[in-house]
């Protein structure tokens, strides 16, 4: 239930005021305080008005402050452990030592990892996967660090499915969104802060093209949450380029067995079809044959 009232923020977010979105920061990161708050305790918070905090309620499609924080109530009553890893290894958490660092950072990894597997929603999932295999042309865009995994993503979906892009910005020709309207396009974009303009940019220019967006991205704040069609939130360690890698990457093998996974008779013939003309086009030293079963 929570999921559903940071689904609303992230889809209306560019259409609230200011103050609004102060409120909204709360409502993210501190939804305990407007379960237990009246309306006008959480103006006194956000240094905004009772009026104000309706308003928001309002704005997110809510018949008022008491639905919003009945939702919240309910949410938080079921007892929302998906922080639970996270919290234990933080709690312990010592500076790294010398001696067992290498033990320090996967106990880290393997925090972030549980928790990912705790905030996973299938339904959203399955939204996602559906509209990986159905889009007939797909771009993945990642700038600055993001770009390794951008090009991991982009090499395994040309390898299960084909008719996938690598956007590199300024040297890349885009003009396949015009040549090509009539097909079905999703952009991937991965993008975590600091953001760059270009993968913003790019983003905003594909919507007004008619694309279908995927974020992956740190949440519903990210500057190319707004515009997605939908939104996979990965939660990572920071600094998120050095630390947040092995979550991160986790999450991607998770969509490439999806689509694995649901396109299983069309995956499979492209992996042979792929073997085949690699084969012929690469040389390779003491290679075994390659099993692509999937199962």
């Amino acid at each position: 239930m929570a999921q559903l009232v940071k689904e609303r923020i992230r889809k209306q977010y560019g259409k609230l005021t200011a103050s609004q979105k102060i409120i909204c920061k709360i409502a993210i990161e501190k939804p305990s305080l407007l379960a237990i708050h009246t309306a006008k305790k959480i103006a006194e918070f956000t240094n905004t008005s009772e009026a104000t905090v309706i308003r928001f309620c309002y704005a997110l499609g809510y018949s008022g402050y008491t639905e919003l924080q009945e939702e919240i109530k309910k949410s938080l009553l079921i007892g929302d452990q998906r922080k639970g890893p996270i919290q234990k290894y933080r709690d312990t958490e010592v500076t790294l030592d010398l001696s067992n660092y290498a033990h320090q950072v996967m106990e880290s990894d393997i925090a972030y990892l549980q928790q990912s597997m705790q905030q996973i929603d299938y339904t959203l999932l399955q939204e996602v996967v559906k509209s990986i295999v159905q889009a007939n042309r797909i771009v993945v865009v990642g700038f600055r660090w993001c770009h390794i995994p951008a090009k991991w993503l982009f090499s395994a979906l040309n390898a299960i499915k084909g008719n996938t892009h690598l956007y590199t910005g300024a040297v890349d020709n885009a003009d396949y969104f015009l040549i090509e309207r009539d097909q079905e396009w999703l952009v991937i974009a991965i993008s975590f802060p600091r953001h760059p303009s270009e993968t913003v940019a790019m983003v905003h220019s594909a919507k007004e093209l008619g694309a279908k967006i995927l974020a992956i991205t740190e949440g519903e704040f990210s500057p190319i949450s707004q515009v997605a069609d939908h939104l996979l939130k990965i939660t990572t360690p920071q600094p998120v380029a050095t630390s947040g890698m092995p979550t991160l990457f986790s999450m991607l093998n998770v969509l490439i067995k999806g689509v694995m996974l649901h396109d299983a008779e069309n995956v499979q013939k492209r992996l042979q079809h792929y073997d085949e003309i690699s084969s012929k086009l690469y040389s390779f030293v003491g290679e075994d044959e390659e099993d692509f079963s999937i199962f």
